[in-house]
């Protein structure tokens, strides 16, 4: 009878934890700002109207490292076609890790920093469950966030990372991005029509 309590409550927590562990998806990305240092910051909302992926990265981590290749590889390839990647270092030193990172990868685009807490509030990650790095964010050209993954995710194993990253970032920049109020329509727009 006691394994049966503890195999139903197993079971009750293994449910709990499904929902738990799903963020908002489609959900509008949060005007989210990198640290570049010296006071600098890039900001999400610079690139409405791109296509843009934030990889969370620890700079020491193997698969961080393996996933900035391939963003650098995909940012190269498709910045022309409206593609914009940014990076964050979430890890506690990563401001005197960053240089070094940057020296080796030299990856082209913005690569910062921000806190533990600020990477988790922006994915809405469940604090009580592990975090698995890197952490990649897929936003549309309107700003909506359409897709996250991290480290344990499947569609960031090794093998099949770079296929799985490209038909993202192909998804993303074949939809259409949102159409812009011509100042005709902003005229009637401010009379009520």
């Amino acid at each position: 009878m006691r394994s049966f309590r503890v195999i139903a409550a197993l079971t009750l927590l293994a449910l709990a934890m499904a929902p738990a562990r799903a963020a908002q998806l489609p959900r509008p990305s949060p005007d989210f700002a990198i640290n570049l240092g010296k006071g600098k910051q890039v900001r999400i909302s610079q690139y409405k109207g791109k296509a843009v992926v934030v990889a969370f990265i620890l700079t020491y981590c193997s698969h961080c490292q393996m996933a900035i290749g391939v963003l650098s590889k995909l940012q190269k390839e498709y910045g022309p076609r409206g593609l914009q990647v940014l990076a964050s270092a979430t890890e506690d030193m990563a401001a005197a890790a960053l240089p070094g990172f940057l020296r080796q990868f030299n990856p082209p685009f913005p690569v910062g920093i921000n806190t533990t807490a600020e990477f988790v509030t922006y994915t809405q990650h469940p604090t009580m469950l592990q975090l698995y790095m890197p952490g990649l964010v897929f936003i549309d050209r309107t700003g909506l966030i359409q897709a996250q993954y991290e480290g344990s995710d499947a569609f960031l194993e090794e093998t099949s990372v770079e296929k799985n990253i490209r038909a993202k970032v192909e998804e993303m920049l074949k939809a259409p991005a949102a159409p812009k109020k011509t100042a005709a329509k902003k005229a009637t727009a401010k009379k009520g029509g």
